[in-house]
């Protein structure tokens, strides 16, 4: 017999089908037996086609199909066209499965990694987390000023009136300015936004986050969370030299502070 993974002759291997479906006699299943001990590529495809007997007994109750229901005798045997029809569509719907599993994950890989817009703080969450997840998310967050600090262009402001503080970093891009922004002193709970603004006037959203109630970099803070800025990268279709300032605007519509370009 042979060991072979390769493509195999029709003669050596069709039987594996069958086999499967459980019609083989007793003398024809003793020599494929003898044949799958030494076979990897029909011990595979006997794997992928487990589960064909249930298939075969629904069909039993399909008018015209002349497939013996479960208990029957086997004499009764499916014709070589129903068997290979079988044979087709549970490999087909093992594919279908194995391309499904490869499109999520190949998902959560694009979400993961390129994601288009990050907002961590820089204490590595929200607070309540533990285990695992606080690891992960105080990982992103490292990862998060990374890449902001990696960001070669940098500018800082703080307004005198709400007294909040925000250096926005910039790169430009082919597509456009990757923007990250560090914020401080910024109380919750509120929703905000940055906005970059053009010299020709126009406004552009470049990200927006949450601001829980204990806030973001506030000065003598008790808790972690509070004590640590945050950081949010996001993008903008501006070129660099068309972006004339940024703001930080709450949803209400109150600027927090105004960044120069």
């Amino acid at each position: 017999m042979q060991g072979s993974v390769g493509s195999p002759s029709p003669s050596e291997h069709e039987t594996v089908g069958a086999y499967a479906l459980g019609i083989l006699d007793d003398a024809e299943a003793t020599a494929f037996e003898s044949h799958l001990v030494g076979c990897e590529w029909c011990a595979q495809q006997l794997d992928e086609l487990a589960g064909m007997e249930p298939m075969l007994a629904a069909l039993a109750d399909l008018p015209g199909t002349g497939t013996p229901a479960i208990g029957e005798s086997l004499s009764a045997r499916p014709s070589p066209r129903l068997v290979d029809k079988l044979v087709d569509e549970v490999s087909e719907r093992r594919a279908q499965k194995r391309r499904r599993s490869f499109f999520l994950v190949a998902a959560a890989a694009a979400l993961i990694v390129g994601g288009p817009l990050t907002v961590l703080a820089a204490s590595g969450g929200d607070g309540g987390s533990t285990g695992v997840q606080a690891g992960s998310t105080k990982s992103a967050a490292v990862t998060t000023k990374a890449a902001f600090d990696a960001l070669p262009t940098k500018v800082t402001a703080t307004d005198d009136a709400t007294k909040v503080s925000a250096t926005v970093a910039m790169l430009e891009k082919g597509w456009g300015t990757e923007v990250g922004v560090e914020l401080k002193n910024v109380t919750g709970p509120e929703k905000c936004s940055l906005i970059a603004v053009g010299k020709d006037g126009k406004r552009e959203t470049v990200s927006s986050w949450s601001v829980p109630e204990w806030g973001y970099g506030i000065p003598g803070a008790t808790t972690e969370q509070a004590k640590n800025p945050l950081y949010v990268m996001g993008g903008a279709a501006f070129k660099a030299n068309e972006i004339d300032h940024f703001e930080v605007m709450t949803f209400g519509g109150k600027k927090l502070v105004e960044i120069d370009a």
